[in-house]
């Protein structure tokens, strides 16, 4: 054996019987795989740049997005649907990065305890919504989605919008001055209820 064998064998058993060593360079490992697949896309312009028609959310469409965040919705309900077969036929054209740009935190995923909301906007009036918000076994009675009767008689706090919209500019996503500064009266008023069904009715309506 040569001396380069033997220094090589050594070297590799030295890692090999190191616990300390052995996890440190996996995790550097990692950590450099990680970086060379994931840093390309923060300059690739269909994951940074919107898609043509994207909007973002209103105060009401915003406020919507929090009582779904908050009552925890994304846990059975994902908003990515993948380029399968099956799901395009069932929820319609497969999502794109473009699509969610000004979601922060994006809600994509693969949980389906309930079905894909992606595409959801406008597949239901808001009357029916708000009925399968009220007791969804009213409209689906296989349904186990829980009630929000709740969400119908609680009022949107209007005066937390501003913070929340100035915050959202900081990100990157587009308000204007004008927007932030009619938030309070845009949902004054208005139910948690009424926000939801508008946060849901804009889900997916951009992509053609």
């Amino acid at each position: 054996m040569s001396n380069n064998e033997t220094k090589s064998g050594f070297s590799h058993e030295k890692i090999e019987t190191n616990n300390f060593l052995m996890i440190v360079l996996i995790l550097l490992t990692v950590a450099f795989g990680g970086l060379v697949e994931i840093v390309p896309l923060f300059f690739q312009k269909s994951t940074t740049e919107p898609i043509t028609g994207l909007q973002p959310y209103t105060a009401l469409q915003l406020a919507g997005r929090d009582i779904y965040t908050r009552e925890g919705c994304y846990n059975c309900h994902s908003q990515m649907i993948r380029p399968f077969r099956a799901e395009t036929l069932r929820y319609g054209h497969y999502s794109v990065a473009g699509e969610s740009v000004y979601d922060h935190p994006f809600q994509w995923g693969s949980k389906r305890t309930g079905p894909d909301l992606a595409r959801v906007g406008g597949k239901y009036s808001d009357d029916w919504q708000r009925i399968h918000l009220n007791n969804p076994r009213d409209l689906v009675p296989e349904s186990i989605m829980p009630a929000y009767p709740w969400l119908e008689k609680t009022l949107v706090d209007a005066d937390a919008m501003p913070a929340h919209m100035r915050a959202l500019r900081t990100v990157g996503v587009p308000y204007t001055d004008a927007q932030i500064a009619s938030a309070v009266e845009d949902v004054k008023g208005k139910t948690e209820q009424d926000a939801l069904v508008a946060f849901l009715q804009v889900l997916g309506i951009h992509l053609k």
